[in-house]
């Protein structure tokens, strides 16, 4: 029996979670600690609830989560509104560095995949389905992917292989970023810088010396909707063109583009850029998404693939942890940047662009400010990974 909760009970239900997600994180010391994010907690918590019920009833829960998909527009819009060129061009060489390293990782994830596939005696495909296609991929690249293998390669369930791999690899990305980051920032000393602007994020400790009230809040929602219409029209030129360009990053560059031009154009306009009260609804857009992505994670539908999935995605997870601790954190200069795009990385690489986003920013509110992160890792997500893994993904399967 299916029971389908539709889109403003599921919005709902996704506060709720959040709610409780950040109550339990205050009272366990260790969740703070390791800066988990409070809609992971509660996220996870809510996914295991529904599969207790599924188990004891038979009840599968189904969340209609079209607002889901808005708030991330929402968030990455504000994330460009925040973005200053000298940011972007202090993220050159960063953003050079980190492509390369994600296009490399791409290659070693699906070798990590095969070899751990073959060592199992299970087929080349699987490898590559818990490889690049369902993480760094994520769901969409394992679902657009699947039919392919399927049919081709000998593995008629690749779908739910697909899925689960991706649906695992978000969970553990959302644990690992935090950890990774709290290691890193021990073990060298680093801390962010103090007295900065919110990039994202209200600190959990701040000082009350910007008024936050229902005008700057409705100053802000204009300007992410006039970011977002003209967004919009941006990515419909492009599909035009015939280039697929997913709404969020459409949004972005609009907003990017207006952050550093109406102040300049307009200089008695109060461009809400790196404000409280932007900061507030950014916090208000990610917390809920990554909130009700994991509320909407249906275990039971992994539990046929347990035993060998575990297994690949355990090795796929050590190796990321190495990866990123041995060869990512110090190409990216050993400092406080590259501890948060480690945790960025451990949620991208295993995850999704805003499970990353999510990391960093559980780091940066009990750290410090770095801009530079939240610029570079969803260009190098949006832009050049989808691409460039599809064709190391065919590469692999054509071995």
């Amino acid at each position: 029996m299916i029971f389908e909760v539709e889109n403003f009970l599921a919005l709902t239900v996704g506060i709720i979670v959040f709610f409780a997600g950040m109550h339990i994180n205050r009272r366990v010391a260790f969740l703070r600690e390791y800066n988990i994010p409070e809609p992971v907690t509660g996220g996870i918590l809510a996914s295991l609830a529904a599969l207790a019920l599924f188990l004891w009833t038979g009840v599968e829960l189904k969340y209609d989560l079209a607002i889901r998909d808005v708030l991330l527009v929402y968030f990455f819009t504000a994330i460009g509104m925040n973005a200053r060129i000298g940011d972007l061009v202090a993220g050159g060489k960063p953003l050079a560095i980190l492509l390369a390293l994600t296009l490399a990782y791409i290659v070693f994830q699906n070798i990590v995949g095969v070899s751990a596939a073959a060592l199992i005696g299970q087929p080349t495909a699987i490898g590559v389905l818990t490889g690049s296609a369902s993480l760094i991929g994520g769901h969409g690249t394992s679902i657009a992917w699947a039919p392919e293998i399927a049919a081709n390669h000998g593995v008629p369930s690749a779908l739910e292989i697909g899925v689960a791999s991706a649906t695992l690899g978000l969970v553990v990305a959302s644990l690992l970023g935090g950890p990774i980051a709290k290691y890193l920032l021990g073990r060298h000393q680093l801390s962010g810088p103090v007295g900065t602007e919110p990039m994202v994020g209200i600190p959990h400790a701040v000082e009350d010396t910007e008024q936050i009230n229902h005008v700057s809040l409705m100053a802000v929602i204009l300007a992410l909707h006039v970011a977002i219409i003209l967004g919009f029209f941006l990515n419909q030129a492009v599909a035009a063109m015939g280039l697929n360009l997913p709404m969020f990053v459409s949004c972005l560059l609009v907003a990017i583009a207006l952050s550093n031009t109406l102040p300049l154009v307009l200089p008695r306009l109060h461009w809400p850029a790196r404000t409280k009260a932007l900061a507030l609804v950014s916090d208000f857009s990610l917390g809920l998404f990554i909130a009700m992505s994991l509320m909407g994670m249906q275990l039971w539908s992994i539990a046929g693939l347990a035993g060998p999935l575990f297994f690949i995605l355990a090795l796929q997870a050590i190796a990321a942890v190495l990866f990123i601790v041995f060869i990512l954190f110090r190409a990216m200069g050993s400092g406080y940047l590259a501890a948060v795009l480690s945790a960025g990385f451990a949620g991208f690489s295993l995850g999704a662009t805003p499970t990353a986003i999510a990391n960093m920013t559980a780091v940066t509110k009990s750290h410090g400010p770095a801009p530079t992160a939240f610029i570079i890792l969803p260009l190098v997500g949006a832009f050049f990974v989808d691409i460039s893994n599809a064709f190391v993904i065919q590469f692999f399967l054509a071995l």
